[in-house]
């Protein structure tokens, strides 16, 4: 039988480019592959866009082994009712809520295509996004799936022994290969060029706030630097593959693939207004010392223009905040999970949910000072690019106690749905 997986875009644009392009890769995962594609799209657009959407969908060229899936908001909130409804938690409510929140929300539309997936019978989910696209190589595109496929799942002895490049160390050999990924190349993953180009030391002043309020001045500077960055802007010229503890600084969610023993065990952080709320599992999986492949398959990114615009600015400006104070929490459960190591998983070498939900709890009952630091900071910061950015700035002075209690409410919101998820990966699955 086929190995079945889940190739997945969420969306919240107009993307009917990579919708072909990804059915693409679809087909040559199928091809090349051997796999049973379900390719899901979960479209969160306005209705213009979706019609256009489901029109791309409906010219898509079939292909042997491949299912499309286009699900809208109304569709997926129909799965989600039925699984939480199955699942027979207490307090459906707020669990839909966290599964499909009115705001956007990068955790939760993975999370939703997590449940999807092993609604769908999936061994594996295949993320990309809607702002990036693949890189072309001798005129051909080049598909990170390629690198995703062979091993995800199985045990790291049986890739080293087909002869893939390893630095596992003592890493014990029949852990199962969890992850497989690689970066970007392009504009930053985070919209901050202009501040970068505007100002340097104000870039270096915003940057560094999502480090660790206590790290020494050079290793912040470390960070700043390499941040958002992704693999620079050289194109691909030939493959590179390693199996390894996977870095999650070089490894981007639009070129990303897990295996169902990972994303079916703990979701993502459900967290709303908050980019990079979907990183999470990236940490687990190294911290857990779990192996995984790194490949340089990058994926191109670019940058949507609304992001620029008079409403879309300051929305994407108050993302970012929420990223650099969503850090107080998240680097105290890293730092938990790092001690922990390998006591994160069972003797199937399975994430234990229980060690997870304990750290998170314990997280929340840090002390705020650092976030109003930050907020400081990035008032300093703002105010002194003048523009738009002193106005947001103005906008932010006014929003400071809600932010700080959004911060430490998502962080208990992720730790109520990871307490919740085995139950709903298992109503999905049945």
């Amino acid at each position: 039988m086929n190995q079945r997986i889940c190739l997945c875009l969420p969306t919240n644009r107009a993307c009917p480019a990579t919708l072909t392009a990804l059915n693409d890769e679809a087909a040559y995962a199928a091809r090349h592959h051997g796999a049973d594609v379900q390719l899901l799209i979960l479209d969160s657009s306005d209705a213009r866009t979706r019609a256009e959407h489901a029109r791309v969908v409906a010219g898509l060229h079939p292909a042997p082994g491949v299912t499309v899936h286009h699900l809208d908001e109304d569709a997926q909130r129909t799965f989600l009712r039925r699984t939480v409804a199955r699942a027979g938690l207490p307090g459906p409510g707020r669990l839909l809520r966290l599964l499909l929140p009115p705001a956007v929300s990068y955790g939760a539309c993975t999370n939703r295509a997590f449940l999807l997936a092993a609604a769908l019978g999936c061994h594996s989910l295949h993320r990309r996004d809607s702002d990036s696209a693949y890189q072309l190589h001798a005129g051909r595109p080049v598909f990170p799936v390629h690198h995703e496929l062979p091993w995800l799942g199985r045990p790291a002895a049986e890739a080293t022994a087909a002869g893939l490049r390893t630095d596992l160390g003592a890493t014990p050999a029949d852990r199962p290969v969890s992850l497989a990924g690689a970066s970007f190349i392009g504009e930053l993953s985070v919209d901050l060029g202009e501040i970068r180009r505007t100002d340097e030391g104000v870039y270096h002043d915003v940057v560094s706030l999502w480090a660790p309020g206590h790290w020494p001045e050079e290793r912040t500077q470390r960070l700043v630097e390499e941040s958002f960055t992704g693999a620079g802007t050289a194109p691909f010229t030939h493959d590179r593959a390693v199996l390894t503890r996977v870095d999650p600084m070089r490894v981007d969610m639009c070129n990303v693939a897990f295996h169902r023993a990972v994303y079916e065990r703990i979701p993502l952080p459900p967290a709303t207004d908050t980019i990079g709320s979907d990183y999470f599992l990236l940490h687990l999986v190294h911290d857990a010392g779990l192996p995984g492949i790194l490949h340089n398959r990058h994926i191109a990114n670019f940058h949507t223009p609304e992001r620029r615009t008079a409403t879309g600015f300051p929305a994407y400006q108050r993302r970012f905040v929420k990223f650099l104070l969503s850090m107080l929490y998240l680097h105290h459960v890293y730092d938990r999970m790092a001690a922990e190591g390998t006591g994160l998983l069972d003797e199937r070498h399975r994430v234990r949910p229980d060690r997870i939900v304990g750290f998170l709890r314990e997280s929340t009952a840090l002390d705020r000072a650092e976030n109003i630091w930050r907020l400081d900071r990035i008032d300093t910061a703002y105010r002194k690019l003048g523009g738009r950015y002193e106005a947001f700035a103005g906008q932010l002075s006014a929003e400071r106690a809600r932010l700080l209690e959004e911060a430490e409410s998502d962080i208990e919101d992720h730790a109520h749905l990871a307490e919740a998820w085995p139950a709903l990966t298992e109503a999905a699955r049945t």
